[in-house]
Order: structure tokens, then C-alpha cells, then sequence
């Protein structure tokens, strides 16, 4: 306790600081202060000390510009972020509406497999294999499992790898193809596009848009249209893509595109292909084959098996790698794979009868072969054996004996004596489909090929093989031209012939004494009956063959000759019917016509173009063993030359020219021409019976001094007229 009188000294704050007050401060007010602190624990010792005034750091320019350029940024980005959120949540519905407007309007799966807007046409030879296809060939439907797995596996490695895990885009297959494309110099959406199986199957089906053939579009301009890569097309197939994956399975998706994909040579779906390429439906194609297809699909056309089967198994290696990769095959399976590459079927492999193709699509009624709608089997009269034969012989002589720089084109037909069409090549490349066939298209003259049906109207008329002409020099006055004077080849005359020698050594003066003896209307008119279509010459070179015909036209005459002298009309339709019908729509069994001259005479004519082959201008048509028949053919400056000829079983036409008809080169009819003839009829009669002409068999050679007297044929001659004038009356005969 204090001692009274003693005061308590009082307590400062000032005494707690280092520092002393500035004089003149006032003391802080401690009302309140003692009875909080005392609260807290009692005592003026245990007093917190004020806190310190906060410094504040002044301001200089730059720092209020920065704050108010942050201030601004700030709210713009805060702007954006709004608006982006709305923009996002816009985009949002509008592609769930427009997913919705897809979903709704796609049908059933099965009705997608085939989108074709054409049928098909698969053409088989006269044994019954296929050698050629028109139009867009789908094979039927293949689904995703009952495919090969590993043709499924090799589509999908190639294709969209993540196929099974996406939900119809993929963000990172669109990233990555931007960012090659973009590395290559390309623009973003040009060349790689990062599409997913499913967006590839939007596009085939053109996002649910048929082709309509009313739209006054060409069905190019629309699959153009299908395949436009613009920003908002790929926008509208991933929204399509999208609807897809909600309305079907992966399998159904899957199943669409392996049914609709193109994959070169008109083949629409892997069905196709496999039969098209391998001979095998693609549920039984092996990893090598697989592969193949599977690479079709980068550039159907370009690395078709049938346009260059090396760099399509390039190709194949490269999805071979893809597989491997992703464990689809062992390292020995791709090992196997790479050393036993997929090859063509027999069928695919030949690429022959182009030609003839073209020209029974030609002849057959158009809505059931050039616009069918339905897919057409046709069973036709082509002989494979004769075909490979006709074509490996053209490119054995022009590769033998003709000059590299040559332009010159070539066009065989080889027929029976009915009509029926064995063979046909158009031109040198007989790979060629849809070109120019000159065998049926191209019309050129004839020349001495032409003389047959000079001495087949002479000979209908009474005339003998043996009978006599003058070959001497001979004027005609032509009205309106003048006087017209024909020579021989040799510029030389040989005087009083026979016929056959005549032929034989296609002398022209003879032909033309001849043709106007028997009538011009009347050599007309037997050339017309044999097939002969083309205008024919009016004046007296008509015997010399200044008129034009097609090879096919002239084979066909030609095989009147063989049959007896009876018309045909060629013909290459066997049978045609629908894929799955049993009855055909229509068939043809013959192409036999009407009789243009007797069988006596034809018998004639035959023994003489036999002389032709054997001692006369054709030798070099002649075969071993094998008795042949024809006439050579050079019109002039060897614009165009033939031979047509024929053995006991089968007549062909050779032409040989330019398509521009500029001259020849040392070549007339007896030589390439007859040349291309027998290699042909070699490989064609190989193995096949020899057989005897259908001719007279005289003991010897007719010669000029063993000829039957102008009475005894003026005799004859008379007989035959009124044997044809009975005949065209009552019909038949022989």
C-alpha cells in the first residue's frame, strides 16, 4: 500500500516508445482503451500499441495508364467470355436441331447399302465366264460381319483408327489433318481432311440427297456437288455424321460404307471389288487381297489392280504397315503378306474383249444395256481362245514387223460361218473400253476384197471357175466423166484368163470385164444380200472395190461364202436376263438368212479363193496342212489394206490402215494384212480336226484352152437364171 501523501505517478505513453512526443501533440485519449485492455487481461502493462499508418506510394503517369488499359482489358475479355458462352450455347442448339432434322429423316440401314443409280452389266463369254462388265457393279451386300475380318481390319486401320471409340467427329483426326496439310503447303481443308469412317459415309450418301434425274443435273455434276469440301459442307457432314451415329450402330455404319465405297473399274462396294479383282466374294479375301482394296480408297481410279497392278501393290505394302502397326497382323502374317502380294484373277488379269463389249452393249436394246436401270447378265458368242489369239497376233506382227513410229491402226473380226462372232479387236491397245471400235465404225474401201461378189454374181448367172476373160486393155466412156480406162497392179495384161486366175492373181481388168457383162445392179445386189450396207459405187470401178464397208460387214459377207451362200447377219447376244431370273428376256441362236446364191456357186467361188491362198496373191495367209480360202484387198496409194479369208470352221477379217487414211508403207494386203491372218488362224485351228473346204475339187487347174464353148456356158447361164427367178418366187432351194 501507498503511504498517504505520496501520489501514484501516472502513465504515458510516450514512456513506452524510443521516441518522445513532438511537443505541442496531443495526448491520445485513452476513454474506453483502459477498460478494453484492462479486459484482456488487466493492467496497463498489457497494452497493444496502435497500429501504424499505412504508406501509400504516389502515383506517377505510367502507372495510371497501365491500370486503366488492364481496367480495359479486363472487361473486354469478360465481354468475350460472355459472349462466347452464349455464341457456344447457340451453336450448341442449332446443331441439335440440326442433328434432330437428320435423325428424323434417315431410314433403315439396309435401305443405304446401295445407292447406284444405274444397274449393271456383266458380260460372259459363250462358256459361261465373265470377261467384262458396264456400268456400276455392286456384287451384293456385304455386311460388317460377315466381311472378312480381315478386310475389316484393314479398312478401318487405313481409314479412321479410332472408328469404334468416337462419337461420329474426331477433333484430333481434324487437328492432325490441318496440321499436314498446313506443313505441306496446303490450305487447311485442301488435300488431308480428317474424316471418320462415319463422315465418309455422310459424303457417300450425299447427306441423305438422292440423285434425281429430273433435276436437269448430270449425275457427274451431282456425285461434284456430293464431293464439295467447302467449310460448310464438312460443317453439314459432321452434323450428319453425328445424327448417323445416334440412329445406327457402328456395325450398321460400318456396313453402309463397305457397301457404297468406290473402288475403281465400276466397282461400288467391296463385294464388287473382290469379285471384279480376285474372282472371291470379300468374305473369303486373304491380308494381301485386303489390303489391296483397302487402299483403293485413297484414288479408286489410279491404283486399280486392272490399270496398274504394281502400283496398287505399293499401296497394299503401305496398309499392310498400317495393320501391323496396330496389331491387326503379326509381324509374320505382314512378312507373308509383303512377299505374296495380291494378284489378279484370270478374268481381270486378260482385260480382253473390249471391243467386242462396246459393240453387244451397241446392238442390245439401250434399257437393258446402255441405260439399265436393272443389273443384266449377258451371255454371249465370244470364244476367249480366238479372242487372245486375234489380239496376240496384231501385236506380234506390229512388233515384228512394223516401225515404232508407225500411227497405223489395225481391226480384226473372226466369226463362225452362222454369224456368230468369235472375236473382234478395234485397234492396236485391246484394253481400250468405250473408243473407237474400227471394226464396226470405221468405213473404208474394200478394193480387190471386193471382187468375190463380182464372180459370185457371175457365177450365180451360169458363169464357170473355168470360163474365159479377156484381160486386155479396156475403155469405158463414162457419161458426164468421160472415158474411163482400168490397169492391172503390174501395168501389164496376160490376155485371155480363167476366171479363177483371174481372182487368183486380182487382176483387175477381168473384174471389171466381167462386172459389166453380168450387170452392176446385179453385183449390187448380191453384195447388198450378203451384208454389204454401204453405199455402192454406181460406175464401173464398183468392181474394183471403190466402195466403203466395215470389217465386220465384210466378214460377215464372207462367211455367206463358207455356209454355202446363204446371208448372215453377225450377231455377238447370246442371252440376256436379270440378275437372279432364270428365264431370259431374250435370246438368239443363228444369224442364218436367206440365200443370196446358189450352192453350186458358192462351192466355185470357194475352190477359187482357195487358188488365191495357195498360188496366188494370199500365200501369205497359207497354213500347214489346213486348207484356206480369201481374197487380198489394196485400194489405192495402200490407203487401206485387207485380207479376209477362211478355213472349215471360222472366217476373218484383217484391215490394216490409217485413221486419217494417209498412205501406207510398203504394205499391201498379201503381206501384214495376211500376215496377221495366219499367226491368228495358227493359234485359233490349233488342236482342232482339219476339215475340207465346202468347194469343187477339179482334177487340175482350170486352164484357157480346157474352157467350156460360149454355147454350152450361154446354155448353163440361162438354166440359172430361171433357177433363180424360181427360186425368189416359190422361195428355198439350194
Amino acid at each position: 500500500m501507498s503511504g498517504p501523501g505520496k501520489k501514484r505517478p501516472s502513465l504515458v505513453a510516450d514512456k513506452r516508445y524510443s521516441k518522445p512526443r513532438s511537443k505541442g501533440a496531443k495526448p491520445t485519449s485513452r476513454t474506453g482503451n483502459s477498460s478494453r485492455n484492462g479486459a484482456n487481461g488487466g493492467g496497463g502493462g498489457g497494452r497493444r500499441p496502435p497500429k501504424r499508418p499505412r504508406r501509400t506510394r504516389s502515383k506517377g503517369p505510367l502507372g495510371r495508364i497501365g491500370g486503366v488499359i488492364t481496367g480495359i482489358a479486363g472487361f473486354f475479355l469478360h465481354l468475350i467470355w460472355k459472349l462466347f458462352l452464349r455464341a457456344a450455347i447457340v451453336v450448341a442448339i442449332l446443331v441439335a436441331i440440326g442433328i434432330g432434322y437428320y435423325y428424323v429423316q434417315l431410314p433403315k440401314s439396309t435401305d443405304l447399302v446401295d445407292g447406284r443409280t444405274r444397274g449393271s452389266v456383266t458380260i460372259l463369254d459363250r462358256y459361261g465366264e465373265t470377261f467384262a462388265w458396264r456400268g456400276d457393279q455392286f456384287g451384293g451386300m456385304i455386311t460388317a460381319k460377315s466381311v472378312s475380318p480381315a478386310l475389316k481390319n484393314a479398312v478401318i486401320a487405313t481409314e479412321d483408327r479410332r472408328f469404334y471409340s468416337h462419337f461420329g467427329v474426331s477433333p484430333r483426326g481434324i487437328a492432325s489433318a490441318i496440321r499436314i496439310n498446313l506443313s505441306e503447303g496446303r490450305g487447311p481443308l485442301t488435300g488431308n481432311g480428317g474424316s471418320t469412317i462415319t463422315q465418309q459415309t455422310a459424303k457417300l450418301l450425299c447427306l441423305g440427297i438422292p440423285y434425281d434425274p429430273k433435276s436437269g443435273k448430270s449425275e457427274a455434276d451431282y456425285e461434284a456437288k456430293c464431293r464439295e469440301s467447302s467449310l460448310w459442307r464438312k460443317i453439314k457432314e459432321a452434323v450428319f455424321a453425328m445424327a448417323m451415329e445416334l440412329k445406327y450402330t457402328k456395325d450398321e455404319i460400318l456396313t453402309i460404307y463397305l457397301n457404297r465405297a468406290f473402288l475403281g473399274a465400276g466397282a461400288r462396294g467391296y463385294e464388287a471389288a473382290a469379285q471384279r479383282y480376285f474372282g472371291k466374294s470379300a468374305s473369303e479375301v486373304r491380308p494381301a487381297e485386303a489390303a489391296m482394296l483397302a487402299g483403293l480408297l485413297v484414288a479408286p481410279s489410279r491404283y486399280a489392280p486392272t490399270r496398274d497392278l504394281a502400283l496398287s501393290q505399293q499401296r497394299a505394302n503401305v496398309v499392310i504397315g498400317l495393320m501391323e502397326e496396330q496389331g491387326y497382323l503379326t509381324k509374320a502374317q505382314a512378312d507373308y503378306a509383303r512377299t505374296n502380294p495380291a494378284t489378279l484373277s484370270d478374268a481381270a488379269q486378260a482385260q480382253s474383249g473390249g471391243y467386242f463389249a462396246d459393240w453387244v452393249m451397241d446392238s442390245g436394246p439401250s434399257f437393258l444395256t446402255r441405260n439399265t436401270t436393272e443389273d443384266v447378265i449377258l451371255r454371249t458368242t465370244l470364244d476367249p481362245k480366238i479372242q487372245t489369239a486375234a489380239e496376240e497376233a496384231l501385236a506380234t506382227i506390229f512388233k515384228d514387223r512394223v516401225s515404232k513410229d508407225s500411227s497405223a491402226e489395225a481391226a480384226i473380226v473372226v466369226m463362225s460361218a452362222d454369224g456368230a462372232v468369235r472375236a473382234m479387236v478395234g485397234g492396236r491397245d485391246p484394253t481400250v473400253s468405250g473408243g473407237f471400235n474400227r471394226a464396226t465404225m470405221a468405213k473404208r474401201q474394200t478394193g480387190s476384197a471386193f471382187k468375190p461378189f463380182v464372180y459370185a454374181t457371175a457365177l450365180d448367172m451360169g458363169y464357170s471357175y473355168s470360163d474365159v476373160v479377156q484381160d486386155t486393155p479396156l475403155t469405158i466412156d463414162i457419161p458426164g466423166s468421160g472415158p474411163w480406162s482400168p490397169k492391172n497392179y503390174s501395168r501389164k495384161y496376160l490376155g485371155p484368163v480363167t476366171l479363177t486366175d483371174a481372182l487368183r492373181l486380182s487382176l483387175n481388168v477381168p473384174a471389171v470385164r466381167v462386172s459389166e457383162a453380168v450387170g452392176r445392179d446385179n453385183v449390187r445386189k448380191v453384195a447388198a444380200g450378203f451384208g454389204i450396207e454401204s453405199d455402192l459405187a454406181m460406175g464401173p470401178a464398183l468392181a474394183l472395190g471403190a466402195s466403203e464397208a466395215s470389217v465386220l460387214e465384210m466378214t460377215g459377207a464372207y462367211a455367206g461364202f463358207l455356209n454355202g451362200g446363204s446371208s448372215v447377219t453377225p450377231y455377238g447376244l447370246i442371252e440376256l436376263k436379270l440378275q437372279g431370273d432364270n428365264t431370259p428376256l431374250m435370246d438368239q441362236s443363228g444369224g442364218m438368212k436367206e440365200r443370196v446364191i446358189s450352192n453350186d456357186a458358192a462351192r466355185q467361188l470357194v475352190y477359187m479363193m482357195n487358188q488365191v491362198v495357195e498360188r496366188g496373191t494370199g500365200k501369205n495367209a497359207r497354213l500347214k496342212g489346213r486348207p484356206v480360202a480369201g481374197k487380198t484387198g489394196t485400194t489405192q496409194s495402200a490407203r487401206d489394206a485387207w485380207f479376209v479369208g477362211f478355213t472349215a470352221d471360222y472366217v476373218a477379217g484383217v484391215w490394216m490402215g490409217n485413221d486419217d487414211n494417209a498412205p501406207l508403207t510398203g504394205v499391201t494386203g498379201g503381206t501384214l494384212p495376211a500376215a496377221i491372218w495366219q499367226e491368228m488362224m495358227q493359234k485359233v485351228e490349233e488342236g482342232v480336226p482339219v476339215k475340207p473346204l465346202p468347194m469343187i475339187e477339179p482334177a487340175s487347174p482350170p486352164k484357157v484352152a480346157a474352157s467350156q464353148p460360149q454355147p454350152a456356158r450361154k446354155k448353163r447361164r440361162t438354166e440359172n437364171i430361171l433357177f433363180n427367178v424360181l427360186r425368189q418366187i416359190l422361195g428355198g432351194g439350194n
